[in-house]
């Protein structure tokens, strides 16, 4: 009997403070409807040098393996998917496994290829698993970054941070992947990338948009052209991509949601078999409709809206605000997942929500932990980005959380640990 194999449970970290992205936007003498329609954010997370991709990444962990009662003798795999690494050579990953005391026989590694590395880390987790090579343990697989491009620049409103931790096991209460029906496309290119030594990133923006729309078109064929043969999908009164429930996108910022979703519509209309829209402008015209866009992406946003871009966990954000909204709902449906990561792959893959989710996802206290930040000025946002990376503030840990407290002698050393 092939083996069930997805995601148990997840839970959320993001940094204390955040800024209103209207303040922003009257700061910078922007009218406000260009960040909040243009770009669909609310808020925007602010991180201070103690709040790194390691203290994220320990915080989101220690939340699941607490929130969810995870005993940790049974985790035999931790990566961290992550492009804001602290160290050449040494991984996330172990600083995590430290901080968390998980024990010492078990795999760790980081996995890193831009926005996509927490998706290289969920499907190794998923396959080791499902091979049985686990032999029965589960994965804990983190999404941490820190996505900043500099004040006052062009990428100023779409920064952001935070981590998902998830639980990868053969008891999928959340989502229960469709093993082996994963579409996947990759290609050489400089949309988008960080030299060594630099902490901002450097971005060709229209040419990423692109880039993201192309790989995703080749992940989604390649996931439709296995959903058919194996009857998940087919041709018919609808297209394919609306036979599934909900679908959630990798979300630089909360408008690319939208026009992922549109070109996975024309993907469809392109290839569809029987009559249909003939000309490119008919089938634009159809791929944008703004009621498939309102009943399978929009209440994926809601997160991703109030804490702006998180590379390698902005997919998993828009995986938690939906079923954070609607897991009941979803219960034994099936829902779709597009990873992107600049330079670049796409995935595409999908998966049942499970009868549990609902439950699953009230343990998690998303809101809670949302509501729990502290809004500041943009004057104090300004302050925060030019600390330096290697003087923390001398900060207590809020109890559950971690914190970077010095580096001495390039060693890392962190506070917390206390989980409430």
């Amino acid at each position: 009997m092939k083996k069930r194999v997805g995601i148990e449970a997840l839970a959320i970290a993001v940094p204390r403070r955040y800024v209103d992205i209207e303040d922003l936007a009257r700061a910078r003498g922007v009218d406000p409807a260009k960040y909040t329609a243009g770009l669909g954010a609310r808020e925007m997370a602010v991180n201070d040098p103690g709040e790194d991709a390691v203290a994220l990444a320990a915080t989101a962990a220690a939340r699941l393996l607490k929130q969810q009662d995870v005993d940790p003798a049974k985790l035999g795999m931790l990566v961290v998917g992550t492009e804001t690494g602290v160290d050449h050579s040494k991984p996330i990953a172990s600083h995590v496994h430290g901080l968390l005391k998980l024990p010492r026989a078990m795999r760790s590694f980081d996995a890193q290829h831009a926005c996509y590395g927490g998706t290289a880390g969920l499907m190794a987790a998923v396959e080791w698993i499902a091979s049985g090579a686990g032999a029965g343990r589960s994965a804990l697989v983190v999404c941490t970054d820190i996505a900043r491009y500099g004040i006052k620049t062009a990428g100023e409103p779409t920064q952001g941070g935070g981590a998902v931790a998830l639980l990868v096991s053969e008891q999928p209460d959340l989502l229960a992947m469709d093993v082996g029906l994963n579409g996947a496309c990759t290609v050489d290119v400089y949309d988008f990338w960080r030299p060594v030594g630099r902490r901002e990133a450097l971005v060709d923006g229209h040419y990423s948009i692109n880039c993201y729309l192309d790989a995703l078109s080749g992940a989604y064929r390649g996931w439709r052209e296995r959903a058919l043969a194996q009857g998940l999908v087919r041709w018919g009164g609808t297209m394919p991509s609306e036979q599934l429930a909900r679908i959630a996108y990798h979300v630089p910022f909360c408008k690319m949601a939208r026009k992922a979703h549109t070109q996975v519509r024309l993907c469809d209309l392109e290839d569809a078999v029987g009559p249909g829209p003939n000309t490119p402008e008919a089938r634009e015209a159809v791929a944008k409709s703004a009621a498939s866009f309102d009943a399978q992406v929009a209440r994926s946003l809601n997160v991703n809206a109030r804490v702006g871009n998180v590379y390698t966990a902005s997919l998993y954000l828009a995986l938690t605000g939906l079923l954070d909204a609607e897991a009941a709902t979803l219960a034994g449906q099936r829902i779709g997942l597009l990873s992107y990561g600049s330079g670049c792959c796409a995935e595409f893959y999908s998966g049942v929500v499970g009868e549990k989710a609902a439950e699953r996802m009230a343990r998690a206290g998303v809101e809670d932990v949302l509501a729990r930040r502290e809004r500041v000025s943009v004057e104090e946002y300004e302050r925060l980005m030019g600390l330096a990376p290697d003087a923390p503030e001398a900060l207590t840990p809020e109890p559950g959380t971690f914190r970077l407290a010095e580096i001495r002698e390039h060693r890392r050393l962190y506070a917390g640990g206390t989980v409430a």
